[in-house]
């Protein structure tokens, strides 16, 4: 054997394990191709599953929607009532404001002629006392029926 006839033989060999090699890599391609049919087969009725169930889905979507106009329809007349509720408080609540500005105003005047009589402090300090005096006799007596044991239970 010459050199040449060896290197045909190792090129023989190096193309029969590429061959092998190529062999496997194809077998499996077929086999993710197999899986890939499969999955391709089954499609179509998942699709139609898909489709049957959207379809169901956008039924009740349409119900439940046609079912909430509905109680929105019904429920209307109330927020009108509550609307004009509403409007009643907030024409009460001013006319109380308008009300209370007047008191306020009446009440600053009386305050400044109390101010300018220098009233007020003499009238307070007699309330005051006539207060004192009231409870201090109040106490004394609850004191006596304490100590001659004639409290009520």
């Amino acid at each position: 054997m010459t050199l040449v006839g060896i290197g045909v033989i190792i090129i023989g060999v190096a193309l029969l394990i590429l061959a092998i090699f190529i062999g496997h890599a194809l077998n499996n391609l077929a086999n993710v191709l197999k899986g890939v049919d499969k999955t391709v087969e089954q499609l179509p009725k998942q699709m139609d599953d898909i489709m049957k169930q959207t379809g169901d889905m956008i039924s009740e979507s349409n119900n439940t929607l046609a079912d909430v106009n509905d109680k929105l329809r019904q429920l209307s007349p109330l927020f009108y009532v509550v609307g004009d509720v509403g409007n009643v408080t907030r024409k009460f609540s001013s006319s109380l404001v308008d009300v209370t500005d007047t008191v306020k105003k009446k009440t600053e005047g009386a305050a400044d002629v109390a101010e300018k009589n220098k009233i007020g402090g003499v009238y307070g300090t007699f309330a005051l006392a006539y207060y004192w005096f009231k409870k201090r006799s109040e106490f004394k007596k609850e004191e006596g029926t304490i100590k001659d044991g004639n409290q009520a239970l």
